[in-house]
């Protein structure tokens, strides 16, 4: 870091690197000094658009740059543990886009690397740092709608996507789950903790991808969530959390939400909006707020984004994939977590 702010290294050049990289070109305090890609051409190209000193057409290139403070990876998800593993290995800190990983055999591995290394590392977990998911959050915590009773969260796009679509590659650990599932999942063990017990069901794509997915999560307290995603049909992205006393709901686009209504008993509704001052709803300058201010503060992890939630987070897709039967190439003899994975 230098006395003007964090530097950063960008790993991809895809659409969500590119949104990314818009937001921290905004931010005065941080610095955007390198990108790599595997096609030198397309890395040259990202640089050129975001006015960035250095295009690498390697990994190992970036991950060694001393310049840089912290990668973000934003990757396909199945390169996800090469490449951040490359950065931590070299000593950079590292944000890494979810899923985190393909399975928590690998998210494993990763904390470990980032732990031996002492180094910083954080899922790309951008509702967790969103300011009016926190104010939610903080609600129920408090007790606002009493003890949580039920979570329901779903996302799910029309397509269709073809067979080649990343979506419906295996080899890239395509599928609903993993891509769009990830959310009402966080979303659920944001507020629940990891569920005590997991049960799903599936449609599966030719290729051996889940089309879409539905899970119920149980907690021992009688907390429930019913998740759900898909690739095959547009769903109108909503959540909601009720309690003994009380719900709230988030009426769409409940990851990045622009308000939520709370209803409690006898009481009238209340409406809490995101403050302007924020910026636009799909705004990732939050997260990389966090990760710099985690970095000034000598932090390894952070707190909003927690590496043991991480963790939790991979197990239940882990063991939703195993109750549905979707097993990556990569995976095949080589998955941890054997009793959760087993279908039911």
């Amino acid at each position: 870091m230098t006395a003007d702010g964090v530097r950063w290294g960008i790993l991809a050049t895809g659409g969500i690197a590119a949104a990314f990289t818009a937001d921290l070109v905004d931010l005065p305090d941080a610095e955007v000094v390198a990108v790599a890609s595997r096609s030198e051409e397309s890395a040259q190209a990202f640089a050129e658009r975001f006015g960035i000193e250095r295009a690498y057409g390697d990994w190992r290139s970036l991950a060694e740059d001393g310049d840089v403070d912290v990668v973000y990876v934003a990757t396909p998800h199945a390169a996800h543990r090469a490449a951040a593993g490359l950065c931590l290995e070299a000593g950079r800190h590292v944000l890494c886009e979810k899923p985190f990983t393909l399975n928590v055999r690998e998210a494993g591995e990763l904390v470990a690397l980032a732990r031996e290394h002492g180094r910083f590392l954080m899922e790309a977990m951008w509702m967790y740092c969103n300011p009016l998911i926190r104010r939610l959050k903080d609600l129920v915590d408090d007790g606002a709608i009493g003890e949580v009773r039920t979570v329901q969260a779903d996302f799910g796009l029309a397509g269709p996507f073809p067979p080649a679509h990343r979506l419906r590659d295996p080899r890239q650990g395509g599928g609903a789950l993993l891509d769009l599932g990830v959310y009402p999942v966080s979303f659920a063990q944001l507020l629940l903790g990891e569920p005590s017990d997991v049960t799903a069901r599936a449609v599966l794509s030719p290729e051996g991808v889940d089309l879409q997915t539905a899970a119920l999560l149980s907690w021992d307290s009688g907390a429930l969530a019913a998740v759900h995603c898909s690739i095959v049909g547009g769903t109108g992205v909503t959540a909601s959390v009720t309690g003994s006393a009380g719900r709230i709901d988030i009426p769409d686009g409940f990851f990045h939400p622009d308000r939520f209504v709370m209803h409690r008993d006898g009481k009238d509704p209340e409406e809490f909006a995101a403050d302007p001052a924020d910026g636009p709803r799909t705004t990732l300058r939050h997260e990389a707020r966090e990760v710099m201010r985690a970095l000034r503060a000598g932090e390894t992890e952070s707190p909003l984004v927690p590496l043991d939630g991480t963790l939790a987070v991979m197990r239940t897709l882990d063991a939703i994939r195993g109750r549905v039967g979707v097993i990556y190439p990569s995976e095949t003899g080589d998955l941890t977590g054997e009793a959760a994975l087993t279908p039911a």
